[in-house]
């Protein structure tokens, strides 16, 4: 039997009215509701009606609920998703969201990781790899991806592979040389550039021995460790403390010249 709307009541939340029919509160919509369906003072309205009116005020919830989320930052389809899970909205709901939020463009994975691409070059240390990985993780698609690295070329690659492996070296000057070509190489691979920007960034950085320094380094290295080894007896001693400098990256002849001028002391 249809009910009639006696009166329709304004939530202390904006945008939110409450309905009364025969005189008692039924229901709560919001204002895209209201004018969608031209609820009115003295309107009769039919059960399926109502039912509908409610199915539509959840749907409305979820949809302010993820316009909110969408207002502190960008997101992608699957991270509006996994947010609206949370919150236990109905999965028709979720997809009747993502399909009206898509269409007007709110949400968009190739505009996302463009714009993410873009923040991580500019304020990051992290290359294309490491960028990737992160897309992947927040669902966007491999395509997408590819496309949206175009806003990270090879030249800016270079340039901020130039600054790890800088600070790099600054970090590391008590290292052998070879170490710290190791450890450069290692360390932007971690960072996520590829081969080919990491030789570019390395020839650019015109890293080149310091015989001085190196065997500055080899000796205060090898002060470090002598003690561990000097009881040992002979060949074991010198074979082990070789094989622990060599590991640190020094060259064979170097160590043998420095061994030397420790047999002489003892």
């Amino acid at each position: 039997m249809p009910k009639k709307i006696t009166s329709i009541a304004v939530q202390k939340k904006a945008g939110r009215f409450n309905v009364f029919l025969d005189g008692h509160y039924a229901f709560p919509v919001s204002e895209n509701t209201l004018i969608k369906y031209r609820l009115a003072k003295g309107m009769e309205i039919s059960d399926n009606l109502i039912e509908v009116l409610k199915k539509e005020d959840q749907y409305q919830k979820a949809y302010s609920k993820a316009l909110d989320h969408l207002s502190y930052q960008l997101r992608t389809v699957k991270e509006m998703k996994t947010y609206l899970k949370k919150l236990a909205i109905p999965e028709h709901d979720i997809t009747r969201v993502i399909i009206t939020l898509t269409e007007a463009k709110y949400l968009d994975d190739l505009n996302y990781a463009k714009s993410y691409v873009r923040t991580s070059a500019k304020t990051t240390d992290k290359g294309p790899v490491v960028i990737t990985q992160k897309l992947r993780q927040k669902g966007v698609a491999s395509d997408l991806i590819e496309e949206a690295l175009l806003e990270f070329d090879f030249e800016q690659q270079v340039t901020n592979a130039l600054k790890v492996a800088q600070k790099t070296v600054a970090k590391n000057h008590k290292l052998s040389f070879q170490a710290l070509k190791n450890k450069l190489y290692q360390t932007l691979l971690a960072k996520g550039f590829p081969n080919q920007v990491i030789d570019g960034a390395l020839a650019e950085l015109e890293l080149e021995l310091d015989e001085e320094a190196e065997w500055d380094t080899l000796v205060a290295q090898g002060d470090k460790l002598w003690p561990r080894y000097r009881r040992l007896a002979e060949p074991k001693r010198s074979l082990k403390f070789k094989q622990a400098l060599y590991r640190k990256g020094f060259s064979l002849s170097l160590i043998d010249e420095y061994l030397a001028t420790l047999e002489f002391e003892e």
